[in-house]
């Protein structure tokens, strides 16, 4: 892979700038779809930038494994320090669903899977849709003006999730602060210390502080579940079993930690997202403030063009032939959602946003046995949102330059100034 491409899919900042990452993963999907990216810090890694080649390695997690090596991007010194940090020397600062492999993943998510099953979120669609409108309400009473992506989207989700999960709404802004933290690690606005990182070992320490919150936290939610149950997923967390055992302390805080974390930074990213390109498209804002205009196709499309998990990694477990190259036993590879979602061979126009796509083939949520735990749960979130917001605004559009996390795991809009006119 040529030298330009491989350092920027490992550069937070690249994926803050967005457009020129696209001419570089463009690039690659024509010319070098499946090439080893070489970079001083980092080990080598394939890069697979095809939507096809994606999905066959997500299909095949017998050949293609999450927990021999760290599920997300790291540097080589980073990896060593958190092998060193962590039990049997895996290099997981965190042990969830992510970082499971067979048997332990399927064991681990039928816990909760039937949680997020469309027959069982109807139960909680009137309390999502009553959290929905008082977010609205929130956002009108506030003026004409507001940062959509830090006082609306980042909050909506989040007070979902907490509701489902059982975290008292006194407790939400510490969850905020700290998904913030711990997916903005490399973003200097977002980070614990506010600062730019510039070693492993500040990178690693203030991951690890902010994950012994997470951990004290839960710890102590886990106690009052085990004495107190409730209807909650806190509680089927506390009190679950595997293997005739509760749950050991390091896999209970990664379940905690990651439906609080993922099941609300992710959908709060593409909500944004659908509501800057409505605000920069008058025709496709009035077409959707209609209340009667079906809004799947836009929820879709907010999803693909977002992408808000941009990677992640995989270790293949033995030799194998992919898009025409052979990886071998041990070989690193690189998902790159960001590219698989643009691939021209499965969407036409790829960088236009286009609502009404047929069958829309987006993989932000990931394929196979470690789809989005909470895919369902997202896209109704996300649906009863515009159902709620568009038709109560009659005006729409941009009161500044939106801004882009800066990180190469998880991302999307930080800042999204708009202007709007009640209905």
């Amino acid at each position: 892979m040529p030298g330009e491409v491989s350092a920027a899919v490992v550069n937070p900042v690249a994926y803050g700038d967005w457009e020129p990452l696209h001419e570089q993963l463009a690039w690659a999907r024509a010319n070098a779809p499946l090439a080893v990216a070489e970079n001083p810090d980092h080990d080598p890694f394939w890069l697979v930038t095809r939507h096809a080649d994606i999905m066959a390695i997500s299909r095949d997690p017998q050949r293609f494994a999450n927990g021999i090596r760290p599920t997300v991007l790291t540097n080589r010194d980073g990896e060593a320090l958190a092998r060193a940090a962590t039990p049997n020397n895996d290099g997981h600062l965190i042990r969830s669903l992510v970082q499971m492999d067979a048997p332990d993943h399927m064991k681990y998510r039928l816990l909760t899977q039937s949680w997020f099953m469309p027959k069982n979120l109807k139960i909680v669609e009137d309390r999502i849709r009553l959290i929905a409108r008082e977010t609205v309400d929130r956002m009108l009473e506030a003026g004409g003006e507001t940062d959509f992506a830090r006082d609306v989207a980042a909050h909506y989700p989040l007070r979902v999730i907490m509701d489902i999960l059982g975290v008292p709404p006194e407790d939400e802004p510490r969850m905020l602060m700290l998904t913030q933290q711990l997916f903005g690690s490399t973003d200097p606005e977002l980070n614990r210390n506010k600062v730019e990182i510039t070693s492993a070992e500040q990178a690693i320490a203030m991951l690890h502080y902010v994950i012994a919150d997470f951990e004290t936290y839960f710890r102590e939610l886990t106690a009052d579940r085990r004495t107190n149950p409730r209807e909650d997923i806190a509680t089927v967390i506390a009190n679950a079993m595997v293997g005739g055992e509760q749950i050991p302390d390091r896999e209970l805080a990664g379940y905690y930690m990651i439906i609080a974390t993922a099941g609300h930074d992710t959908t709060s990213a593409s909500t944004a997202g659908a509501i800057m390109e409505l605000a920069k498209n008058p025709a496709l804002f009035e077409r959707f403030r209609d209340a009667g205009t079906d809004k799947a196709g836009l929820i879709e499309e907010a999803i693909r063009w977002t992408t808000p998990v941009q990677h992640f990694m995989r270790s293949a477990r033995e030799d194998v032939e992919i898009g025409g190259q052979t990886i071998r036993e041990g070989d690193w590879l690189m998902l790159n959602y960001v590219s698989g979602n643009r691939d021209e061979a499965v969407f036409a126009d790829p960088f236009a946003f286009d609502p009404d796509r047929d069958k829309n083939q987006q993989i932000a949520f990931g394929f196979g046995a470690h789809v989005c735990l909470g895919q369902h749960l997202a896209r109704m979130e996300m649906r009863i949102m515009m159902e709620e917001l568009l038709p109560r605004l009659k005006r729409l559009e941009l009161a500044g330059e939106p801004a882009r996390v800066e990180s190469v795991f998880v991302g999307g809009l930080k800042r999204l100034p708009i202007r709007f006119e009640a209905a």
